[in-house]
């Protein structure tokens, strides 16, 4: 079920729209509703909701100047108004839909559709972060054999930072900084690796996941013990999540 925040400073819209939103009560809860901005924010810095729907007239800080303001962005935002001319620069806000006042039911179910499709797509940073941290009991040791320049090369699975692809070619970088070069694709050397420790987290990379120290939030990107700077891919962010 989505958990959604309401703003609106005038008490008559905020409770139609709440009612409104009882007729999907399957689908979406109230969480919290403010008139005042101010103590809005404060609660949004600590509180994550599925979705916000947010006035645009009030006249203590206008619904722009509230985005503005905003610290936690990790939610859609949906701009309800009695004014439409506000409709291009609710886009240009990052709105993720907006709604004329009075609300239509059936225009309030498009938009109920709409924040489900994003929550779908665009997986919580937040929990992938605490996924990351959780990933604490898996230091589980394989030896892994590699057929390279004639020889046969075994490795624990500890040994190993990441596997780049080059073409029909990979190489595999070391902890000790050695890298190794196999006339394999990456594919193939991912279907070597053991895939409770290592995850291909890009079409280019495939990362042991005992090694990671960081993950840059806005960048999308993971950072190595070895201070590695590895890409994540938009495609493989969900399934990333899903297998942690």
């Amino acid at each position: 079920m989505l958990q959604a925040v309401i703003v609106d400073d005038e008490i008559k819209a905020l409770q139609s729209l709440t009612w409104e939103l009882t007729n999907f009560s399957d689908e979406i809860n109230v969480i919290a509703s403010f008139t005042n901005p101010n103590e809005a924010l404060s609660y949004l810095e600590k509180n994550t909701p599925d979705c916000l729907f947010l006035d645009i007239e009030m006249p203590t800080m206008d619904g722009f100047q509230f985005i503005k303001k905003l610290t936690n962005k990790n939610f859609p935002v949906v701009i309800t108004t009695a004014y439409n001319q506000y409709a291009l620069k609710a886009i240009k806000s990052q709105a993720l839909d907006y709604l004329l006042k009075p609300i239509d039911t059936d225009d309030l179910e498009e938009t109920i559709i709409k924040i489900k499709k994003f929550n779908n797509k665009n997986f919580s940073v937040e929990k992938l972060e605490m996924a990351l941290l959780n990933y604490n009991s898996r230091s589980i040791h394989k030896r892994i054999t590699l057929n390279t320049d004639g020889k046969l090369l075994f490795l624990e699975s500890d040994e190993i930072l990441y596997a780049e692809s080059d073409g029909n070619y990979s190489t595999i970088f070391l902890t000790d900084g050695q890298k190794i070069v196999l006339t394999k694709k990456l594919k193939e050397v991912n279907e070597l690796l053991p895939a409770d420790s290592f995850f291909r987290i890009h079409n280019s990379y495939i990362i042991n996941l005992n090694k990671i120290k960081e993950f840059l939030k806005t960048d999308g990107y993971v950072v190595l013990k070895s201070n590695h700077k590895i890409p994540v891919s938009r495609q493989k962010k969900s399934d990333f999540l899903d297998m942690l």
